[in-house]
């Protein structure tokens, strides 16, 4: 069987991912998939660093804004539309091009992951929504070290959904190569610590700018709840605690920077497994 031809873009957050997407797409004939866990939902723009139309340049864009943030859109979700819309770019005869930094999707999506075959167990799910991110993360290290290692640990959607996973498997099923969909080609971007640091910086400070406090305003004064708001990770949850004013915005810069460089560690820990990726600067 001869499998399609896709051209996949990875890298940690802020390096770069987005443009070089574009520029490729337009060379090629391509489309954009993109493969961001939060991108999906609607109004996550600033905080999501969400691309802007005047960015995409013409180029088709795909699954962006494509569910309620007051839903949850979940991996499998993810691999429905994206297989669908991998059909739909191919039989027009343009390229792939799937960009992100949400690797376990990515993986998911082209056949390198099989999703765990585990239903909701609801009265787990109680007694595991009382603890905090630190005491689900300790919980998940116990159970499964090698998944710990990746998940964002200040997530607790997700870690409720690891632990919920190991309890039922011994453990979150490891990547699996022996079932690749797609003829992939790899590309990576890691512009190096420096540099990714002072970028991360900058896009950060330009999201304050552009006005990220007010969208969360916005959002939650149309019914996004300051639970949902912290389940949404990273910009989101301390934008959250901005609002209900407990932490300032000196506190919420400096922990979000923070929070945003340890998540591209995370990421590049993640991709470095990865050894069909050609890595680049920019």
């Amino acid at each position: 069987m001869v499998r399609k031809k896709v051209i996949v873009i990875v890298g940690p957050t802020a390096s770069g991912k987005s443009s070089l997407a574009v520029k490729m797409a337009l060379k090629i004939g391509g489309e954009v998939i993109s493969a961001d866990s939060r991108q999906v939902y609607k109004g996550l723009d600033i905080g999501t660093g969400k691309i802007t139309h005047k960015e995409m340049r013409g180029v088709p864009h795909h699954l962006l804004d494509v569910a309620s943030p007051k839903t949850i859109f979940t991996a499998h979700d993810f691999i429905e539309q994206g297989r669908v819309t991998i059909d739909d770019i191919l039989k027009r005869g343009k390229v792939p091009i799937i960009c992100g930094g949400t690797g376990f999707y990515i993986d998911a999506l082209l056949g390198r992951v099989e999703l765990p075959n585990v239903p909701p167990n609801f009265k787990l799910r109680a007694q595991l929504e009382k603890k905090s991110a630190p005491q689900l993360f300790a919980i998940l290290q116990k159970l499964d070290k090698r998944r710990a290692k990746y998940i964002d640990k200040n997530n607790p959607v997700r870690l409720v959904r690891a632990i919920e996973i190991a309890k039922k498997l011994g453990k979150v099923p490891p990547l699996t190569k022996d079932r690749p969909l797609y003829n992939v080609t790899w590309i990576g971007i890691n512009p190096g610590d420096k540099i990714l640091r002072s970028k991360i910086r900058n896009r950060l400070l330009a999201r304050m700018k552009s006005g990220m406090v007010r969208e969360a305003k916005n959002l939650h004064e149309r019914g996004l709840s300051y639970k949902r708001m912290f389940q949404l990770g990273l910009e989101y949850r301390y934008l959250a605690l901005l609002l209900q004013k407990k932490i300032s915005k000196k506190e919420m810069l400096q922990q979000l920077e923070n929070g945003i460089w340890d998540y591209s560690r995370r990421q590049l820990r993640y991709w470095k497994r990865n050894l069909d990726i050609r890595w680049r600067a920019k």
